[in-house]
C-alpha cells in the first residue's frame, strides 16, 4: 500500500502518537487533519465538529493559507455532502464532488475540490465530526476517483482513533473546567469566612468614628486608628487566602509526583517535548516544595508560551540537605541583562522572590537563540 512520501504502519503509528500527545480539543483537531492529509497525500483536508444549530462549533482545515481561509468567509453550514456524512453516517468517496447532486457550490475564494473522500467520526452511537480529504496527488483514472478503497480503510482507522482522542480532549477540558469552578467556589467561601467579618467590623467602626467627629474628636481619632488596623487585618486575611491556594496534590502526593503529573499533561498538551527526572530527592518542608513547584510552573509557562521551545527538560535532584530544580529549554532565549533594563522580566522577579523567600537562590542562563536554563536551589528544613 503506497500513500506518498509517508506510508505504511510507521506513518499510521506516527499519526496516532501525534494525536495522543495533545489534550486541547483545537490541537487534537489540527493534528487529525494534518495527519490525514499527509497520510493520504491530498491537497486539502478538513474536519468539522457540528453544533446543535445546523452549523459547526469548530472547523479546521489543512492545505489552505490563513489569507485564503479568511477570504472564504464564515464557517460552512451543515448542508450537501457534509450533512450527508453527519446525518447518514456513511463514507463518501467521489470522483468529482462538483458533479454530485448534493453539491451546493462554495464561496468564490474557496479552492476547487475534485476527487473527494469523507467519513464521519463516531463515538459510540454519536457522530461527533466529519473528516474529509480532497484532490489526491496522483494520476486520476478517466472518470474515476484518485482515492482508493485502501485510502478509505486507512482514513476509517484514523477516524476511530480520532474519536478517542477527541473524547479524551473533551473530558480533559471538562475536568479542568470543573477543577477551576471548584477552586473558585472554595476561594469564595474562604474569602467570605476570613474577610467578611473584618470588613463588617471596619464598617461599624468607621460609622462610629463619623458620629464622634464633632462631639468627641479624641475618641473619633481612636476609632479611626482602629479602622486602619482593621483594614490592615482584612488585607492580611485576603493575602493569606490567595497564598493558601496551595495545590492539593502537593500535600497528597509530594513535589516529585505532582511535578511528574503536571509535566506529563504539558507534554501531551503541547507540540514541544517536555521531560522530567527526579534523582535522590528527599521531601522538604512545605514552603520550600511550594516555591520549587511555582518556579517550575512559571519557567515552563515561559518556555512553552513565549520561547517557542521544542524541548524542555525539568529535573529535581538532591543537593546536600536541600534540592536543586533545573528547567532547561531550547527556545528563543534572551539577554537577561537587556530584559532587566527594559523592565520586561518574564516572571523572573517573581521567581527570584519565591526563591529568596525560602532562603534559596535563582540563577538564569540565557542568550538569544541559545535557549534558557533556570536553576533554583533551596536549603533543607
Amino acid at each position: 500500500m503506497s500513500h506518498g512520501p509517508r506510508s505504511g504502519l510507521a506513518a499510521v503509528s506516527s499519526a496516532l502518537l501525534a494525536m495522543s500527545r495533545h489534550l486541547e480539543t483545537r490541537d487534537v483537531l489540527k493534528t487529525i487533519v494534518a495527519s490525514a492529509r499527509e497520510l493520504l497525500d491530498a491537497q486539502y483536508a478538513a474536519l468539522g465538529v457540528p453544533d446543535d444549530h445546523g452549523g459547526f462549533a469548530q472547523f479546521v482545515v489543512d492545505g489552505v493559507s490563513d489569507a485564503q481561509w479568511k477570504a472564504i468567509g464564515p464557517l460552512p453550514r451543515q448542508h450537501g455532502i457534509l450533512a450527508a456524512m453527519l446525518h447518514e453516517a456513511h463514507p463518501q468517496r467521489l470522483a468529482d464532488v462538483r458533479r454530485d447532486p448534493r453539491f451546493e457550490g462554495w464561496p468564490q475564494a474557496h479552492p476547487d475540490l475534485v476527487d473527494f473522500l469523507g467519513l464521519p467520526i463516531r463515538a459510540d452511537d454519536e457522530v461527533i465530526g466529519a473528516l474529509f480529504l480532497a484532490n489526491k496527488n496522483c494520476p486520476k483514472p478517466d472518470g474515476g476517483c484518485g482515492f482508493t478503497e485502501e485510502d478509505e480503510e486507512l482514513l476509517a482507522l484514523l477516524a476511530q482513533h480520532a474519536a478517542i482522542a477527541l473524547t479524551n480532549a473533551r473530558l480533559y477540558e471538562r475536568s479542568r473546567e470543573l477543577t477551576i469552578a471548584e477552586e473558585r467556589s472554595r476561594l469564595a467561601h474562604e474569602l467570605h469566612d476570613a474577610v467578611s467579618q473584618k470588613l463588617f467590623s471596619l464598617r461599624l467602626t468607621a460609622q462610629a468614628a463619623a458620629a464622634l467627629v464633632d462631639r468627641d474628636p479624641a475618641r473619633a481619632k481612636g476609632e479611626l486608628h482602629q479602622v486602619a488596623a482593621l483594614a490592615a487585618e482584612a488585607a492580611d486575611e485576603l493575602r493569606a487566602a490567595v497564598v493558601e491556594l496551595r495545590p492539593a496534590a502537593l500535600d497528597e502526593d509530594g513535589l516529585i509526583a505532582t511535578l511528574r503529573t503536571q509535566i506529563q499533561v504539558l507534554d501531551r498538551a503541547h507540540s514541544a517535548r517536555v521531560t522530567f527526572t527526579g534523582a535522590g530527592y528527599r521531601a522538604l518542608p512545605a514552603a520550600q516544595e511550594e516555591a520549587l513547584l511555582r518556579v517550575a510552573q512559571e519557567a515552563l509557562h515561559n518556555a512553552l508560551r513565549h520561547a517557542r521551545a521544542e524541548h524542555v527538560d525539568v529535573s529535581v535532584e538532591r543537593r546536600g540537605g536541600g534540592a536543586v530544580l533545573r528547567v532547561a529549554d531550547d527556545g528563543d532565549g534572551f539577554d537577561p541583562a537587556a530584559v532587566g533594563r527594559a523592565g520586561r522580566h518574564l516572571g523572573l522577579v517573581s521567581m527570584r522572590d519565591r526563591a529568596s523567600g525560602v532562603g534559596g537562590t535563582l540563577t538564569v542562563e540565557s542568550a538569544p537563540g541559545k535557549g534558557t536554563t533556570i536553576e533554583m536551589e533551596v536549603p533543607g528544613g
